[in-house]
């Protein structure tokens, strides 16, 4: 059912999962992008189309954008892609999806409602086989670079690997968006698709930068344990390692505050948090925009934070020039950041961890392990795998 006002329509009987699907398939089929999102703690979803393929930029100026969509790559020379707020649905409990007007909205509901009338055919089993990179490949990684920072050359590094998952019936990407932000309501969820980059999902703990009213916030996010259900966090332990992991990404925003001479922020932390089945250790970083009269800082401190410590390392230039002559593959948009900007005044930006890239005959995973002197190999291997039980925990319940 749908009813129309002046500014918007009102859409009943549609499930989110129907429409999500059916959206893909529209942007895909007309060069389209699209990016949908649920943000930490909410239960509202927002679906956004851009009826162009984005416009790459080299520097992100948010104060000069206007209500949109970001997508980086961790690459550094890769140009970022902004899409534009062309139609915006909006998805609230109630199960109605609310549409502002364009003049393409009549085309996209006439494609809404053809897609409603056919009937779904889809497999209660998806029918996969995995071909993950070799324990040995990723052991020597890390083994290489504990050697390198014995070696003076970097004091951390964060090597990735990927994890690949061939389909042989489509995957069931409105599923996997519901069961993610289901099941990690701390975390933004989001599904992208643009004619560059493709189809990407993914459930992200960690924040990036935000900007609300005059309100700048970004968090040092490290350390990765199990989550153990029965044990409080307050109880929680942690290992020398982690918390020197956790102290060189802390360390890498300060340096960056003193890059511009930025001394009134509020350190909140550290302190442990939940992510999913993972915890890890948290620190807060806050500055007042009116009160220190840096009202440009989102976009400063973005452009100087990516990419953190976090996901390459410290020294930046030294750790990132190791990674792409040794991880053996382009990370595209894993460990990139994406999100929102200028909703309501609010940007929020988060780095693209525990993601995927979903293709017509494949599904790729993607983790990395921050490796320090204290590392032992064998850990930081089962710490990917921790991390990628995230998305293959979704991807088998459907």
């Amino acid at each position: 059912m749908i009813e129309r006002t002046a500014e918007k329509y009102i859409l009943k009987n549609l499930r989110l999962e129907q429409v999500i699907n059916a959206v893909l398939v529209y942007c895909e089929t007309n060069n389209y992008s699209f990016a949908a999102w649920r943000s930490p703690k909410s239960e509202e979803i927002k679906l956004m189309i851009d009826f162009s393929a984005g416009s790459p930029t080299d520097q992100i100026e948010l104060e000069n954008l206007g209500e949109g969509f970001i997508l980086s790559p961790f690459n550094i020379s890769s140009k970022k892609l902004f899409l534009k707020n062309d139609i915006l649905i909006t998805w609230s409990k109630d199960a109605s999806f609310e549409i502002n007007t364009s003049d393409k909205t009549e085309d996209l509901l006439n494609y809404l409602n053809t897609e409603q009338k056919k009937e779904e055919s889809i497999s209660p089993i998806l029918d996969i086989s995995m071909d993950s990179q070799s324990h040995g490949d990723y052991t020597d990684l890390v083994q290489k670079s504990i050697e390198a920072i014995q070696d003076s050359v970097f004091t951390k590094v964060v090597p990735s690997r990927k994890f690949e998952i061939a389909l042989n019936t489509k995957a069931q990407s409105g599923a996997y968006f519901l069961e993610l932000s289901k099941l990690y309501a701390n975390a933004f969820v989001s599904i992208t698709y643009t004619p560059e980059f493709g189809q990407w999902m993914g459930a992200t703990p960690e924040l990036l930068i935000s900007t609300e009213k005059q309100i700048f916030r970004t968090i040092a996010l490290a350390g990765t344990q199990s989550y153990d259900e029965n044990k409080p966090l307050s109880e929680v332990a942690w290992t020398q390692k982690e918390i020197e992991e956790q102290a060189l990404v802390s360390r890498y925003i300060i340096n960056c505050f003193k890059k511009i001479r930025l001394r009134e922020f509020e350190e909140i932390g550290p302190k442990t948090v939940k992510a999913g089945n993972l915890i890890h250790l948290k620190t807060e970083y806050v500055v007042d925009m009116k009160e220190t009269n840096f009202h440009e800082l989102g976009s400063t401190m973005l452009n100087l934070l990516h990419p953190t410590s976090a996901v390459c390392g410290m020294p930046l230039e030294t750790s990132y020039d190791f990674l792409k002559k040794n991880e053996g593959y382009d990370r595209e948009l894993f460990s990139g950041f994406l999100g929102s900007i200028n909703f309501n005044n609010q940007s929020h930006l988060y780095v693209n961890l525990r993601c995927m890239k979903i293709e017509d005959e494949k599904i790729t995973l993607f983790a990395g392990a921050g490796v320090t002197e204290d590392s032992i190999p064998e850990k930081e291997w089962l710490e990917t795998e921790m991390k990628m039980k995230t998305l293959l925990n979704v991807i088998s319940k459907n």
